[in-house]
């Protein structure tokens, strides 16, 4: 959600911006802009509204070749989404230009202090707040040095004074124009990376747009504030003063933010999923013991086996792969688990004890309420561990331990590889809570057989695609689904609805499948096609008659089912098979249909598949 890119070197910066700012076009954004400094040390910016194309166009009217700049994609939390209120914003008397990610809490009562002041708004956003906020703590020129340049440890002093006033939080972006030859940086809560090249530095939200331009990146930690320079970095924290930084090494292929052969981003992403899900394995299954291992739990199997009750927060698409998980924990380990939005868990106050481990399931690793739960859960002492597809996000190094993803870049809004990836790393961490436990090792053996064949079996599910394609045609046009499953299956069938809703914009509604008959039943016409996900297994029978009753009352059907199935083809309308597994392994499996059911109606219906509407890639805000 918003995104920020920086640029100081010999490049023409706006170069770098741009192609920056259209890898950036995942995280969700309506409008867009740039700020550079030419040489006559005037401050330049450029907005737009709509698609990164948009400003490319507006650039290229007005080009600069300036080797320093700043660039954002807005997604808009404060006022709508026009010229006026798109990034880079000024502050003072257009003295410094600032982009932000984040929302400042208190800017309503900043912006009356500032108006008294004498401060200028030219937009309803909480951003300009922040601009003309610095301006005022940098306070005017001495006109006794009107021909002299003030030390940059001034602007360094501003912006700590400045963000020590603000509440909410924010990732900023800063350019002066009495220091043309820095960049400056501070963040709260929303990320901000560092790259390190040979006589430049870049600024990002998140490693993508760094992808192709350097490996060594540094993660801006809370309260730091950073100057980029060309052949310097200097990071202090806000009250500590300067401290040292970590060069880390990006191990991403450009090859991996580029779609290749296919039309889009979320498609792709689809046919990842064998080799995604091998990478979420590798070295994490051990034959030998029968279990699962896991390096960065950061706890013995003693401290583990005081864990009395895991809780799962998350939200969206990762909540769903929590409650996939409290399924796996609870009959594969039989250890209590609860599932909770971290949005609802962070102003909660539910009893737990000192046995309780938390777990924040999370794709970016930047979801503002998820950290915001993980944060309240550490504040109140327990140990909380992190399952994150994003090395060095802001969850990964809060958390006291846990796991990696290693999914590869996602960057289509509508989670798919992340979300299997998930739930993989789930059944291991059931399969290692359970051998801690009752687990047998012959159990334990053949659990493993069965992981490993899972990316096999995803192989075989997706040259389903034509099919399911041809199965899209068909309901292209209704305006809504239901999707039903029972046991494992019920969290595939919320997933199922929110990946039609996400991308598609049609109405969807996921349910147990026995629940139908307790109110939804009621939305059931010739119009409305129910999605039964139902490979076999021991509650095959209950979940017939449920459709058996949707068929009673002509609502069409589609159906997930487990090859060489011929019951289901003489009932179901169409049948999109899949390869039979376990049922704790069928969630990951059946997730397959249903991503390219959705994608293929999105594009029937000419939606943007990898930026749908409203929706955001990381959402960083409340």
């Amino acid at each position: 959600m918003c995104g920020i890119v920086g640029y100081i070197g010999p490049r023409i910066a706006q170069d770098f911006l741009l192609e920056g700012l259209r890898r950036l076009e995942y995280r969700g954004y309506d409008s867009a802009g740039t700020a550079t400094i030419s040489q006559d040390r005037e401050l330049n910016i450029t907005k737009s509204v709509g698609r990164i194309a948009m400003l490319a166009n507006e650039i290229q009217s007005a080009p600069c070749n300036s080797g320093v700049g700043i660039g954002h994609t807005r997604w808009a939390t404060h006022g709508a989404a026009t010229v006026a209120n798109a990034h880079p914003h000024f502050g003072g008397d257009n003295i410094l230009a600032i982009a932000h990610n984040g929302v400042i809490e208190n800017f309503a009562e900043l912006r009356s202090l500032l108006k008294a002041k004498g401060y200028e708004f030219r937009s309803e956003t909480d951003t300009e707040v922040v601009a003309h906020l610095i301006a005022d703590c940098l306070g005017p020129r001495p006109t006794e040095l009107p021909g002299m340049q003030r030390s940059i440890q001034m602007a360094v002093d501003a912006i700590k004074k400045a963000i020590g006033k603000l509440r909410g939080t924010f990732g900023l972006a800063i350019i002066f124009k009495e220091w043309p030859d820095a960049i400056f940086a501070a963040r709260l809560g929303s990320p901000l990376v560092i790259g390190v090249g040979d006589g430049e530095h870049f600024l990002a939200s998140d490693a993508q747009p760094l992808i192709g331009f350097t490996d060594r990146i540094v993660y801006l930690a809370d309260n730091q504030v950073a100057v980029l320079k060309r052949d310097s970095l200097q990071v202090s924290h806000r009250e500590a003063g300067p401290v040292s930084h970590d060069i880390q090494v990006l191990a991403v292929e450009s090859n991996q933010v580029e779609m290749g052969e296919y039309d889009h981003f979320m498609l792709k992403e689809i046919f990842e999923q064998p080799e995604s899900l091998r990478n979420t394995m590798r070295g994490r299954l051990n034959e030998e013991d029968a279990t699962a291992v896991f390096g960065g739990l950061n706890l013995t199997p003693q401290d583990l086996l005081k864990v009395k009750r895991i809780v799962f927060t998350a939200c969206g698409t990762s909540w769903h792969s929590g409650l996939v998980g409290e399924y796996l924990l609870e009959d594969i380990a039989q250890i209590p688990v609860e599932v909770e939005y971290a949005s609802e868990l962070r102003y909660r106050n539910p009893p737990m004890d000192e046995n309780t481990l938390i777990f924040a399931i999370t794709q970016s690793g930047e979801t503002a309420d998820t950290l915001a739960a993980l944060r309240e859960m550490k504040r109140k002492g327990h140990l909380t561990m992190a399952i994150c597809n994003v090395v060095g996000s802001s969850i990964a190094q809060e958390a006291d331990g846990g796991i990696y993803l290693h999914a590869g870049p996602e960057i289509g809004v509508a989670s798919t590889k992340a979300y299997t990836s998930q739930c993989m790393a789930l059944v291991m961490l059931a399969l290692y809570f359970g051998r801690l436990r009752h687990l047998s090792y012959n159990r334990g053996r053949k659990m493993i057989k069965l992981i490993k064949e899972v990316p096999d079996k995803v192989e075989q599910a997706l040259t389903e695609n034509d099919r399911i394609a041809e199965i899209a045609r068909k309901y292209q046009h209704c305006n809504n689904f239901l999707y039903l499953g029972r046991h494992y299956n019920f969290p595939t069938a919320l997933e199922g609805a929110l990946k039609l809703k996400e991308i598609s914009y049609i109405h969807a509604e996921g349910y147990p499948a026995a629940e139908m008959k307790h109110g939804p039943i009621a939305l059931v016409d010739e119009q409305t096609p129910s999605v039964f996900v139902m490979p076999q297994g021991f509650i095959y029978e209950k979940v017939m008659s449920n459709l058996e009753e949707i068929k009673a009352r002509g609502g069409p059907v589609i159906a997930i089912a487990a090859e060489g199935d011929k019951r289901i083809a003489e009932v179901a309308d169409d049948v999109i098979y899949i390869p039979q597994t376990v049922e704790y392994l069928q969630p990951i499996v059946s997730a397959i249909p249903l991503q390219l059911l959705s994608y293929h109606i999105a594009l029937l219906r000419g939606c943007d598949v990898d930026k749908p509407r409203n929706l955001a890639k990381s959402v960083t805000v409340e």
